[in-house]
């Protein structure tokens, strides 16, 4: 598969989330990307190995939450290996990224993309989301693979600020999750996201202090 087949498929789908990305945009996705790869066959660090299946899977589905950020200070907890955070840094420049993860491996690459990219608007936090005491609180705080919506609540709860939101990235909308939210949080909404090249359902579940 060529760069410029993954390179479309990226633009064409980003255009699809009326996401318009500049030429250095996506040849810094497509960096991530394969450096990831290359990462990968050294580290287990994602299950998802061809270039396509990672423009969609990774990179659209980490964009397609794009529209529902809101304010400057952004935090993706449980990162992995930079999902959804990286391609949102690299996409929306004007917002810092505090991407917290507790694994070494997974954290070194981290650390490499940030270096290679020169990605200015990332901070990296290397431990857990409950004992993290950031400066200043979160506008949004948002998870892609964190359990729960309670699991959710219990470790990243005290990170957003006045005002300011958990995002948990989820596929079909977690009926039972919602009903078991932990007393003082309520269910704010629930955006449906549309991944292109993706048939599988997606939602954006967006929690707030009573």
């Amino acid at each position: 598969m060529s760069t410029a087949d993954t390179g479309a498929r990226l633009t064409a789908g980003a255009q699809a989330l009326g996401i318009v990305l500049t030429p250095a945009q996506v040849q810094a996705l497509l960096t991530l990307i394969g450096e990831l790869a290359e990462w990968n066959t050294r580290f287990n660090l994602t299950g998802i190995t061809e270039p396509l299946e990672m423009v969609d899977k990774h990179l659209l589905d980490s964009l397609a939450v794009l529209p529902q950020l809101h304010g400057l200070r952004i935090a993706d907890v449980g990162t992995g290996a930079g999902f959804p955070g990286l391609p949102l840094a690299i996409a929306n420049p004007g917002r810092r990224y505090t991407l917290v993860e507790s694994t070494g491996k997974k954290v070194g690459f981290l650390k490499h993309v940030v270096e290679l990219l020169a990605l200015s608007n990332v901070e990296l936090a290397h431990g857990r989301a409950e004992t993290l005491r950031p400066h200043m609180p979160f506008d949004r705080v948002i998870a892609r693979a964190l359990g729960t919506l309670a699991d959710f609540v219990r470790v990243s709860g005290h990170l957003p600020g006045r005002g300011g939101r958990l995002l948990a990235m989820k596929g079909r909308v977690p009926e039972a999750e919602l009903k078991a939210l932990p007393k003082g949080w309520k269910v704010v909404a629930v955006h449906p996201i549309r991944v292109p090249g993706l048939d599988a359902e997606r939602c954006l579940v967006e929690l707030a202090r009573v």
